[in-house]
């Protein structure tokens, strides 16, 4: 009896350490992929295939040591990452306070784009329009001339 119960609880043990470490390890992958390489490379921290780089090493040591301590959310990583190796650090910007303009920016500047496009297309449009003006034939006798002959010959 004591043999099975000591069976029991050495499989709940491996059990309740395996789903551990499946979660953390779904955790470091999820805040590496947010993580940049600093040694100039500009892939992602996990993905850095560089031989002997100095950086990634390093930084996914310490990635393991504060995910392993768990005591720090994903947003402190990556605010103690950013803290020491700069923004750059960062794969994206964090959303929220001034960096929310990093994820602005660029579709304003889209829209403020076409907007201006149409702007100076109906301007064109406009001016072309108003400097040409209408379209006039001139009516001379040797213009009905040619257009007498031109339904002569195209008529059956």
């Amino acid at each position: 009896m004591t043999k099975r119960f000591a069976q029991i609880f050495l499989v709940a043990t491996l059990a309740v350490t395996m789903l551990g470490a499946a979660d953390s390890t779904k955790r470091f992958n999820r805040v590496g992929k947010n993580l940049m390489c600093t040694c100039g490379c500009n892939q992602q921290l996990l993905e850095c295939n560089h031989m002997g780089c100095p950086d990634s090493g390093p930084m996914i040591a310490e990635l393991h040591n504060q995910i392993d301590l768990g005591t720090a959310s994903d947003q402190q990583i990556l605010a103690t990452f950013t803290a020491k190796y700069g923004g750059t650090v960062l794969a994206a910007p964090i959303r929220g306070g001034f960096d929310i303009v990093a994820w602005i920016l660029p579709l304003g500047l889209f829209l403020a784009a076409i907007l201006g496009t149409a702007y100076v297309v109906r301007a064109w449009a406009t001016n072309r329009r108003a400097t040409l003006g209408p379209a006039t034939i001139p009516d001379t006798d040797l213009d009905q001339a040619l257009r007498d002959k031109i339904r002569r010959d195209t008529e059956y």
